[in-house]
């Protein structure tokens, strides 16, 4: 079978199912399994320079948010045509952060060929790890999927039980910093499971920018950076976007320096099986314990306590 990715959560999943040597296409963000996945055709690319623009130059230029307006993504239809596909995996739920299923569906009807198009649209921590299933069946590995499904619940058991009957730290999570926007969707869920209170998000919710005042009302014990779309390194360059705000340092987490950057794409904004060693990474980060393997430098970074304006 040949297979298109439109979604580096999908490209997780494919993955995850042992299927990447069947995986043609890719999106120019699909980064896992390093290895295996670079040599794969790319199909997409992007049209704003993230790596030059600001936070809030990228937010004004897809329509002013993070999650609405037009996509950051291209689509090579040529490139896709030649691969021929046999299965193409997109989404829509984020207009911004992949190519759009009715975008995609409407390209397939161009090409004039007989590929199947699934999209997903995981909201909840439930549905991401379901999607296994949902892939498992399209691409017939389904008792391969549901093996895995259960390693992964399994997994998420095992942190509920490590930080079981602990002080549940109360806990903001920051999807983008300009405007601010509250970690919302699966996000949440992931923070309950590792023992903490999740703050400003329910879960499942597609979230809108708050104001920094609800933040500081909030008074959270612990806050965590995960841009949407940005690797830690990158996360850090904008720190002075949340040092300069007013009564920063009064809060308790900026007291307490519990204030950490976290990789957002590998384990936080995309709705892969990579949201299950999320929740092991905020178990560390929350109780300092271990679920799953050792929490390395990488996942977990230290918010510089002042940054310059």
């Amino acid at each position: 079978m040949r297979i298109v990715s439109l979604l580096p959560a999908a490209t997780d999943i494919v993955a995850e199912l042992g299927l990447i040597e069947q995986l043609v296409g890719r999106t120019h963000e699909c980064d896992w399994p390093p290895r295996e996945v670079t040599p794969v055709a790319v199909v997409t690319g992007a049209d704003l320079d993230q790596d030059r623009l600001s936070s809030r130059e990228i937010s004004e230029a897809v329509g002013g948010s993070a999650h609405s307006g037009s996509s950051l993504y291209t689509l090579d239809t040529e490139s896709l045509a030649a691969l021929r596909p046999d299965v193409i995996l997109t989404q829509d739920l984020c207009d911004v952060c992949a190519v759009s299923y009715e975008r995609v569906s409407a390209t397939v009807r161009l090409l004039d060929a007989d590929t199947r198009v699934l999209s997903l649209e995981p909201r909840t921590l439930d549905d991401v790890v379901d999607c296994l299933l949902t892939v498992g069946e399209l691409l017939g590995v389904r008792e391969r999927a549901e093996r895995r499904r259960a390693e992964l619940l399994d997994r998420l058991a095992k942190v509920r039980e490590t930080v079981a009957g602990r002080p549940r730290p109360r806990v903001v999570a920051i999807e983008w910093l300009d405007p601010l926007w509250p970690a919302g969707h699966w996000v949440p869920e992931q923070i309950a499971a590792a023992g903490g209170e999740p703050l400003l998000a329910a879960p499942g919710e597609h979230t809108k920018p708050m104001n920094w005042e609800a933040v500081r009302a909030a008074r959270p014990d612990v806050v965590l950076i995960l841009p949407c779309g940005f690797p830690p390194e990158r996360t850090l360059r904008e720190a002075h976007l949340l040092t300069r705000l007013p009564g920063w340092a009064d809060l308790p987490a900026v007291g307490a320096g519990r204030v950490l950057v976290l990789d957002g794409p590998a384990y936080f904004n995309r709705p892969g099986p990579r949201v299950v060693r999320g929740a092991e990474v905020l178990a560390h980060v929350l109780h300092g314990v271990r679920s799953g393997a050792a929490v390395t430098e990488d996942e977990v970074r230290p918010f510089p306590a002042g940054a310059p304006r």
